[in-house]
């Protein structure tokens, strides 16, 4: 979104829910007059401009061509600087017949409100000093989170744990220039270096600022999401675990070889990580042109995988062409995790996999749900890489984030780093860069063009 394309505080309108069939729909309005710009389309003109902030008026939107009743309606009142943008605002609660909301807003639109561009609201209300940038984006994570675990760490930097740690970083540097500015100010002699200060809340602001660079490698798994791909050959297993994970007969599961030749995909939740888990074609030889191709979409889904499930059935046990594979994966894919999962725990015992060199091994029944828990755990250890992140605790949301952060940090690790030969002058310079980067995060320093990426991704409403 390019922000000055527009004039703040001038009315806009969008709909802010679905446009399909339900039972409610919502048209939000803001800006300066928009109240009185309602009101000239509803029932109770004198109820609504007399209401109190912050409450509901009942009654109906009408045309004002011919006084036509469009539909009945609850008006959502809140007036600056106590709303979500720091502007006057009306969200109009409807019937949500598409029909209907589509007509009350084309009405706002022909009686002085134009329509909002995406993220356009969040926009206002940052501009507005009602949020800042790490709670801003956090809505954006919210609105596209896949997992209730994704969901809840965008809670936490919505409710401010980023900004508040980036906040406590900041106070350390500024504590710490405020002691340098006193030792240039008033020196004790013209050589004052830069180790003549205490270095303490800067190796505390150090040590923060790289605990949240680290917190981007598990956070950003949770919003992404993994590429999982199922693999093996035919009849191993594949369709029935896809739909275990999904818990819907999604794939269809048959006993002739062959009944997948092309991959499907969904997204599926292990263990509050998000992934998109493909079933595959069964690998085997075949004259047949659409199952061949569909065995080399296989094979190329594997090599883009974050990680591969390769299925045996335990009945017919592992053979040359499972250990090729693995061999193969071994050689090739160094850096893909792979599981191998040995199906059809409820009818055999799991086969003896000497002679592989296989770290991961889960055994499961797709049919009664033995070893699915134990998948999911191993599935977001490997995905995870190990890495410990508490959702309580602050993680960063984005990869702009943690490009400013990591910045700071190297400016705060080159302050400490100047020998006695550098005045306190350069250190002060290096800090003053760190505030600057870390005010990129929050959004008191930040480009316009940075700004338009960011509120760009948005969609219209918000």
């Amino acid at each position: 979104m390019d922000n000055t394309g527009y004039t703040p505080e001038e009315p806009i309108a969008a709909i802010a829910t679905a446009l399909a069939p339900a039972a409610l729909g919502i048209i939000r309005a803001s800006g300066k007059g928009c109240i009185e710009k309602v009101s000239k389309l509803f029932s109770r003109p004198k109820a609504l401009l007399s209401a109190a902030p912050n409450s509901i008026v009942y009654g109906w939107i009408v045309n004002p061509v011919g006084s036509v009743r469009v539909d009945e309606v609850l008006l959502s009142v809140f007036k600056s600087p106590k709303s979500f943008t720091g502007e006057d605002m009306v969200e109009i609660s409807c019937h949500g017949g598409v029909s209907v909301v589509t007509a009350i807003y084309n009405l706002l639109l022909l009686n002085g409100f134009r329509p909002a561009e995406r993220g356009e609201f969040t926009f206002r209300a940052y501009i507005n000093g009602k949020t800042d940038l790490t709670r801003a984006e956090a809505i954006r994570e919210i609105i596209d989170s896949k997992t209730d675990a994704s969901r809840s760490r965008a809670a936490g930097r919505l409710a401010g744990n980023l900004y508040d740690s980036i906040d406590s970083v900041k106070k350390l540097i500024v504590d710490t220039l405020a002691s340098i500015e006193v030792d240039i100010e008033y020196p004790e002699d013209e050589e004052t270096i830069a180790d003549s200060f205490d270095s303490s809340d800067l190796r505390l602001a150090e040590k923060k600022l790289d605990a949240l660079a680290s917190s981007w490698k598990s956070e950003k798994i949770y919003q992404d999401g993994a590429r999982v791909v199922l693999c093996g050959r035919t009849n191993a297993g594949k369709s029935s675990l896809f739909n275990a994970l999904l818990k819907e007969d999604r794939a269809i599961v048959s006993d002739i070889e062959g009944t997948t030749r092309d991959f499907i995909e969904s997204w599926v939740d292990f263990d509050g990580i998000p992934a998109r888990l493909f079933d595959t074609a069964g690998l085997r030889e075949t004259s047949d042109v659409i199952e061949q191709r569909g065995v080399e979409r296989t094979r190329d889904l594997s090599e883009d995988a974050d990680l591969i499930l390769y299925l045996v059935d335990s009945v017919s046990g592992i053979d040359d062409d499972d250990k090729d594979f693995l061999t193969s994966v071994s050689k090739n894919l160094p850096n893909t995790p792979l599981i191998l999962v040995l199906t059809k725990a409820d009818k055999s015992a799991p086969p003896q996999v000497s002679g592989l060199t296989v770290q991961n091994l889960v055994s499961i029944s797709s049919k009664t749900g033995e070893g699915l828990a134990s998948l999911s755990s191993l599935v977001k250890k490997l995905l995870s890489k190990g890495e410990k992140s508490d959702r309580n605790q602050a993680g960063l949301g984005s990869e702009r984030q943690k490009v400013a952060v990591e910045q700071a940090l190297e400016c705060v690790r080159h302050a400490l780093s100047l020998s006695e030969d550098y005045a306190l002058d350069a250190v002060v310079q290096d800090l003053e860069d760190s505030l600057d980067f870390l005010g990129e995060v929050t959004g008191s320093v930040t480009p316009d063009d940075v700004l338009g990426s960011i509120f760009a991704r948005f969609c219209v409403g918000k």
